[in-house]
């Protein structure tokens, strides 16, 4: 892949799509990643889970070490961390949800 086509996967290219429902979990299309999700309001998340973890029950949320994995040295990520408005985070997830439905925002996720 050229440096110009990966850009553009990295700009969502590929896609996205909007979610405000907390009940609702996004999952990238087949044979791509949730590469950015940014924020519309300030939020929390319920789950974050980072490709190659889905089977190692390590995600984002109160339960686990976080989708950076073993020796990562982070902090948790409860589900009482805001997210602020405005802020995109970038990394290689395969889901995603908030914690509650929201009617001032949201997020908005792009797949590459």
């Amino acid at each position: 892949m050229r440096q110009g086509e990966s850009d553009l996967i990295a700009l969502g290219q590929l896609g996205s799509t909007f979610s405000k429902t907390g009940s609702e979990t996004v999952q990238p299309p087949a044979g791509k990643f949730i590469r950015a999700i940014t924020f519309l309001s300030d939020l929390s998340l319920d789950a974050l889970v980072a490709a190659g973890t889905e089977n190692l029950d390590a995600s984002f949320n109160h339960d686990n070490e976080g989708a950076a994995l073993a020796d990562a040295n982070g902090e948790f990520i409860v589900d009482a961390t805001v997210f602020p408005k405005g802020l995109t985070v970038y990394g290689k997830w395969t889901s995603v949800s908030i914690t509650a439905d929201t009617s001032e925002g949201g997020i908005v996720c792009y797949f590459g």
